[in-house]
């Protein structure tokens, strides 16, 4: 069988432990044997950030603004411990962080649904997506510990040279501080993100902050989803027949809790990492979970949702036999490739994406899945799988 042309490379970022195994194996049973395969490959693994001073890194993110269309492998954000285990220089920042803050736009995240796999909330009929703001806050946070009492403020000095100033806080002892910003620019541009995702889905659209608490950092994104809505969106979401609203986040997961789904929850930076997390377990599996950062300038990189399954790298350096779900790393290489297809006017591309999507969730539904989803499907007797099984399943369905 002639394989499958690309006119334009991928960025390909790769990752590590378990997930960066999985990688290799989804390109050398799944992508090889039918598309001539064109990247432009970086190596994200925490060795060799390490080794370029995380300059890699910085490098992929610039190579997605060149070609468009990135793939990224889950990657090790270090702390303290990792710092000690790869003898790091110094403890580099989340990968995902500097590729966001380099290429802005907005995280969308929805669970791949699958019959079999039934959601824990017994009421969610339809998918949730999450829409989580790609810059600032923590992940672009400046921390300090504090060794003794003193006095903590925020200085702000103008061009000018003026000053303004506000207290943090009067330490009377050890403590610890943070300092975070976002951009008005950015903000915008999520907002515009979410409105424009929810007309190209026709959903509804809700943001969630806590600017009760927050009255001036978490109500600036109040106050511009609001401006953009009323100035540019209004009329088309009533057109279109959906709607946009605010809540308090401790607001929106309760009315979350008693949906049936089917629409997108905006959320800032952090709230959408940690609801990401709870939506797709709910739904099944951390690995059942897409995750797409849309640019406004039109850059797309494509990435599983979850992390690099550290313990069952373990077990696998070992020599012992792992069950590892690979389905949202697939899902990212099949995103990539379609959106590649899309640009590229590519066909065949996207035909191939589509067929590698139905032949994976058909290996689940027929009953052949790995370790996690046999413990909650419920499909009678169902085959429990290797990773390297579960992909073969699925490349002789494919």
């Amino acid at each position: 069988m002639e394989k499958i042309k690309m006119t334009t490379p991928l960025v390909e970022m790769d990752g590590d432990e378990m997930t960066r195994i999985l990688w290799k194996m989804i390109k050398e049973e799944l992508l090889l044997p039918n598309i001539d395969l064109k990247t432009e490959y970086y190596d994200l693994g925490l060795e060799y950030r390490n080794e370029t001073n995380d300059q890699v890194t910085v490098d992929s993110a610039l190579a997605t603004k060149k070609y468009k269309v990135a793939v990224k492998c889950a990657t090790i954000t270090p702390n303290a411990a990792r710092m000690e285990e790869y003898d790091l220089k110094e403890m580099w920042k989340s990968p995902n962080g500097t590729i966001r803050a380099i290429l802005d736009g907005t995280v969308f995240r929805a669970p791949i649904v699958v019959k079999g796999i039934e959601p824990c909330v017994k009421n969610w009929k339809k998918p949730i997506t999450i829409a989580r703001h790609a810059y600032g806050d923590v992940y672009k946070g400046s921390e300090m510990k504090i060794p003794g009492a003193g006095r903590v403020e925020l200085v702000y000095t103008a061009e000018d040279g003026t000053q303004t100033k506000e207290l943090v806080h009067n330490f009377d002892g050890p403590g610890i501080v943070q300092g975070m910003h976002n951009l008005n620019k950015s903000i915008e541009s999520f907002a515009r993100s979410c409105f424009s995702y929810a007309l190209d889905t026709k959903q509804d659209l809700w943001f969630a902050t806590k600017d009760t608490i927050s009255k001036k950092y978490d109500h600036t994104f109040k106050d511009i989803f609001q401006e953009i809505y009323d100035a540019e969106f209004d009329e088309k979401f009533k057109a279109a027949g959906i709607e946009y609203f605010y809540t308090l986040i401790d607001d929106a997961v309760a009315r979350v809790m008693k949906s049936e789904g089917g629409y997108i929850w905006a959320c800032k930076n952090y709230d959408g990492d940690v609801m990401s997390d709870m939506v797709s377990s709910a739904f099944g599996s951390l690995a059942m979970m897409t995750s797409v950062l849309v640019s406004p300038e039109g850059y797309y990189e494509y990435e599983a949702a979850h992390g690099t399954v550290q313990r069952h790298y373990y077990k696998h350096l070992k020599g012992e036999e792992t069950s590892t779900n690979s389905v949202a790393t697939i899902f990212a290489w099949t995103g990539a490739l379609r959106k590649r297809g899309e640009l590229d006017g590519n066909q065949e591309l996207m035909k191939f994406a589509d067929r590698l999507e139905k032949a994976t969730i058909d290996t689940i539904e027929a009953g052949e899945m790995t370790k996690d989803l046999a413990l909650i499907t419920t499909i009678e007797n169902p085959t429990v799988l290797n990773s390297e099984g579960f992909i073969k399943a699925i490349a002789k369905r494919l």
